[in-house]
């Protein structure tokens, strides 16, 4: 998953601009497109959470693949060659501005989760360097994530771009070369006549099914796939967008598919479930083939390729979804003052301290909550629960737009939208539902104590913060360039 500043609105009709030389229309081929949201969606994060279920992990990939992947992936097209702007101008206008601000304001609340459950793995993966001992130190963790965090706003409010490079290697060193590795050293693992830690045979495809807590883990493929709509914006670049987006999306789906399924099963194939971490997983299985090998120092090297792979990235979007809300709060006044300046460098640095905040107040919970895992995947479902809506309301207001606005120009249109947008619908719905059924491997705490965290996560961060901001707002909230 990737996350990145949406489009900027084009000006009005009538309204002045510098008058400048018309610019050749630049096209890019289907296939870089498809690399393109490769490289936005796939990643190495997610495969210890589906290593758990052995060869049922490419039954739980490919089922949202299906029902949620490609349904995002076509419906962000038509309404990104149709509407500039990003998700607030999508549902603004299918449903309602009210409901914009929503869909645009858990765009940028899901990370205040996001990010807590991105560093754990971070701090776990940085544990393999110094000492793996420190992967399942809650407080360890807690540290890291508040360090590395606020550091990052540090660096980003001075708006420096010298980060901005590892970003675009990120999917190369971090998720590529080592994923490459992994499923490189699993085979020849198995080849030497190793047995595997989880059954492979055709028997073990569909995980076990012990009540709706066997299937819980799939609600993160969610999250793994969230990140297709940004892409929609490119297909005005295609040179034959009705053709050629599909056959990107297509493309784009296989080549995730096999960067996610692949190390999750190579995890498998060298760590025993019970024994795997939801947050220092990959790195187990690194750690257990070198040392198979004889070649254990390895593993620092591949830590090191993977924390800067995800610190790159975290640096260079952590003011994207601050910089679309922060947009859109200046033009409507959904947003106190106070929380729209920006500094010299044109960075909303009052509204990232004020994430901040939050961010801290949730890494400290990992020095309280005893199993590190449970933790990182608590928050990696409220991530998911608030993400969640955005998609709800995307998918609703596509369907409206082709009733409302039928004759509006698109680049490109989804073949029988209402049930590619429903299948999508319905699949976000069960999702979220699924969300607040503890998975089997944490059945050790109360159930009223997950519950209350997930349901209260969604409630205060989702729903509540915006509707008190849409109640409380005033007409002196609209910052002067945008008033009438």
């Amino acid at each position: 998953m990737t996350l990145t500043e949406p489009a900027r609105e084009t000006p009005a009709a009538g309204a002045s601009s510098t008058p400048s030389a018309p610019q050749a229309q630049q096209f890019i081929s289907w296939v870089t497109l498809a690399m393109m949201t490769t490289a936005s969606v796939a990643n190495l994060r997610p495969s210890p959470s589906m290593a758990l279920y052995g060869l049922a992990a490419v039954f739980l990939y490919l089922v949202p693949a299906v029902v949620f992947l490609l349904p995002t992936a076509l419906v962000s097209a038509e309404l990104a060659s149709g509407w500039t702007g990003g998700v607030y101008r999508w549902v603004s206008e299918g449903l309602s501005k009210p409901l914009g601000f929503l869909a645009v304001w858990c765009q940028f609340a899901m990370t205040i989760a996001y990010y807590p459950s991105l560093l754990a793995y971070v701090a776990s993966t940085f544990a393999y360097v110094i000492d793996p001992r420190l992967a399942d130190n809650g407080l360890y963790v807690a540290v890291v994530i508040v360090v590395i965090y606020w550091a990052g706003v540090f660096i980003s409010s001075r708006g420096t771009k010298a980060v901005a490079g590892l970003a675009g290697m990120g999917l190369v060193i971090g998720t590529l070369i080592p994923g490459v590795v992994l499923v490189a050293l699993g085979l020849v693992f198995l080849a030497q006549g190793n047995p595997s830690a989880a059954p492979m045979d055709s028997s073990h495809f569909l995980p076990p099914w012990t009540g709706l807590a066997s299937l819980v883990l799939i609600v993160g493929n969610f999250l793994s796939y969230a990140g297709m709509e940004m892409n929609g914006v490119h297909v005005a670049s295609l040179r034959e967008p009705g053709k050629q987006f599909p056959r990107s999306v297509f493309a784009a789906t296989g080549l995730v598919l096999l960067i996610f399924i692949l190390p999750a099963l190579a995890i498998s194939w060298v760590m025993p479930g019970e024994d795997l971490s939801l947050t220092a997983g990959v790195m187990q299985a690194f750690q257990g083939f070198f040392d198979h090998f004889g070649v254990g120092w390895l593993t620092k090297v591949v830590g090191v390729l993977l924390v800067a792979a995800a610190l790159g990235g975290m640096l260079t979007w952590l003011a994207g979804p601050a910089k679309g809300l922060l947009m859109v709060s200046r033009q409507e006044g959904y947003l106190p003052p106070v929380l729209q300046k920006l500094n010299r460098r044109g960075v909303p640095r009052n509204i990232m301290v004020a994430q901040g905040v939050l961010t801290t107040l949730i890494a400290l919970l990992y020095a309280f909550i005893p199993d590190v895992s449970s933790a990182y995947w608590i928050f990696s479902v409220i991530t998911t629960q608030i993400y969640l809506v955005v998609y709800l309301l995307m998918f609703a207001a596509v369907v409206r737009l082709r009733r409302t606005q039928p004759d509006r120009p698109r680049g490109f249109r989804v073949p029988a939208v209402r049930l590619v947008a429903g299948v999508g619908f319905v699949a976000s719905i069960a999702a979220m539902c699924i969300g607040f059924v503890p998975p089997e491997q944490f059945g050790g705490g109360p159930l009223w104590r997950y519950l209350l965290t997930v349901g209260g996560g969604l409630l205060v961060l989702g729903l509540l913060a915006p509707l008190a901001f849409l109640k409380f707002r005033k007409p002196h909230w609209v910052a002067p360039e945008h008033r009438a």
